[in-house]
């Protein structure tokens, strides 16, 4: 199976299948007649005495300086210098080959008049892994991600650094491992390199990949705590939510009855005088199923994101390349910063339901041990679980909220984008940590319910954590129990399904 670029419609599923080299991607032969024609397009622009911003102007507040047609190339050149200035970490090797992924979809669409041999080049660093260094700080999210994609692309022309294995080298180094010459940049080619939105889009993508996981980890994690602290089953029925249709609650109390169907430990309980448990037990599905909704939202725009042209200006016709705003990245920063929030909140929850494990209740004992007192048993992982929470909430101020003018007042309501994709990220590094203790904890809980049985699905969990982590009887150093877990945690070793 093969991805055509321009033609085909990109998904987050696609772009990790080219991103791993499970799908081969090409240009099309409709996008190929697509980038001729607009790069004739800007040719003819550039040749005329109109004045078009980024083809013969300078940019930002300089657009009303005109550009002689002798210094375009050395025009688009310096832009790309100009602009590198982004600092901090570099992002991932995965990030950068998706923010390339997407920046070809959106060059194919034969709107931007960049040359068809500057995008071919492009596809070959993909497919070559030729990964540029790209420094995670300098975004505003508007115009675009300006800093991040003017490292992006230093390498075609020379400058800047790749990627070799976990080392960094020169551009110069690996254009000559593959006996690549530079490019020279043309008209219009540096701004249609750096004006977009791929660096918040891979910072999504790359996102949702792991929040799809730890949504369903999250509902595991739901049903555990419930098994070990014999909560009741009774919230999660059809009835109750049919009358309330949210499709993200709907979706998961049918998780939650599926997890604990065949379960000989709740059934052992069902008439007890219990009334009703605590909130993070008995409304998992209200609010996992909010967070499930925030998560769809997000998608829904990352994949509109992922098939439109954000570049500036948009090259529409022989005398008309508008300077319009397509390259603001608003629609998915308030998107990222929304699923922040839902990410944070499966935390929250999951640190209640910890909580909740130590009390002793309900033939529980305290702090999941047999010998308290002398044992300390489970009180300490919970204060990390509620560190995790607490720096979670710290990071949910949206960074959408944020506008601070830049470019002499030209550019003066910023998106800041690009902070809410990697606090979105953040975020979920944590999630993964808290999810892994709760696990753990569940693991505990369900050893004081035996002989009795859980759902198939979670006896198969306990085997998997029981292969890794041993039940607690005396104290002993727990960080490597919480590391094994992490990891299997990362790995999506987990049955969720």
């Amino acid at each position: 199976m093969t991805f055509k670029y321009g033609i085909d419609k990109l998904s987050i599923a696609k772009v990790l299948a080219i991103s791993k080299g499970e799908l081969q991607a090409v240009i099309s032969k409709e996008a190929v007649t697509k980038i001729k024609a607009c790069r004739e397009k800007v040719v003819r622009i550039a040749s005329g005495d109109k004045a078009v911003y980024g083809i013969n102007t300078g940019f930002g507040p300089l657009c009303d300086v005109q550009i002689t047609s002798a210094e375009t190339s050395l025009l688009q050149k310096n832009l790309l210098l100009s602009h590198a200035v982004g600092v901090g970490n570099s992002i991932s090797k995965e990030l950068s080959k998706m923010m390339m992924i997407c920046k070809v979809h959106a060059l194919c669409q034969g709107y931007s008049g960049v040359s068809l041999a500057l995008i071919e080049r492009i596809v070959y660093f993909i497919n070559h892994n030729l990964l540029p260094v790209v420094p995670e700080q300098g975004s505003l999210g508007a115009s675009g991600d300006l800093a991040p994609l003017s490292h992006l692309f230093l390498p075609l022309l020379g400058e800047g650094e790749f990627w070799r294995d976990d080392k960094i080298i020169t551009a110069k180094e690996g254009l000559d491992s593959y006996n690549l010459q530079p490019l020279i940049l043309q008209e219009k080619e540096g701004l249609g390199l750096i004006n977009g939105t791929q660096f918040i889009l891979a910072h999504a993508i790359i996102g949702l990949e792991k929040m799809d996981y730890l949504l369903d980890l999250a509902d595991v994690c739901g049903a555990m705590s419930i098994e070990g602290y014999q909560g009741s089953a009774s919230p999660f029925k059809e009835s109750l939510h049919r009358i309330r249709p949210f499709k993200g609650v709907i979706k998961v109390a049918q998780r939650m009855r599926a997890l604990l169907k065949g379960s000989q430990n709740l059934y052992s309980h069902m008439e007890c005088k219990r009334v009703q448990d605590p909130y993070s037990i008995r409304c998992i599905p209200q609010v996992h199923g909010a967070s499930r909704n925030a998560f769809e939202h997000l998608k829904e725009l990352s994949e509109i994101e992922l098939n439109s042209v954000t570049d500036n200006p948009i090259v529409l016709n022989e005398t008309e390349a508008i300077s319009g705003g397509n390259f603001h990245g608003q629609p998915l920063a308030m998107a990222l910063d929304y699923c922040a929030l839902a990410a944070a909140e499966l935390g929250n929850i999951s640190d209640r339901r910890c909580y909740l494990l130590l009390e002793g209740k309900f033939g529980l004992l305290r702090l999941l041990t047999t010998n308290g007192g002398l044992n300390s048993g489970f009180m300490i992982p919970q204060y990390t679980t509620a560190a995790l929470v607490s720096e979670n909430k710290s990071l949910c101020f949206p960074a959408s909220a944020d506008s601070i003018p830049t470019s002499l007042g030209q550019e003066d309501h910023v998106s800041m984008g690009s902070i809410s994709g990697r606090k979105f990220n953040q975020i979920l590094m944590n999630l993964e940590k808290i999810l892994a203790i709760e696990l753990m904890y569940a693991a505990q809980a369900a050893e004081f319910r035996r002989p009795h049985t859980f759902s198939e699905i979670i006896e198969e969990n306990l085997k998997i954590i029981r292969a890794k982590v041993p039940k607690l009887d005396d104290d002993r150093i727990l960080k490597d129990d919480i590391d094994h877990l992490i990891n299997l945690v990362k790995k999506q070793a987990f049955i969720v399904k």
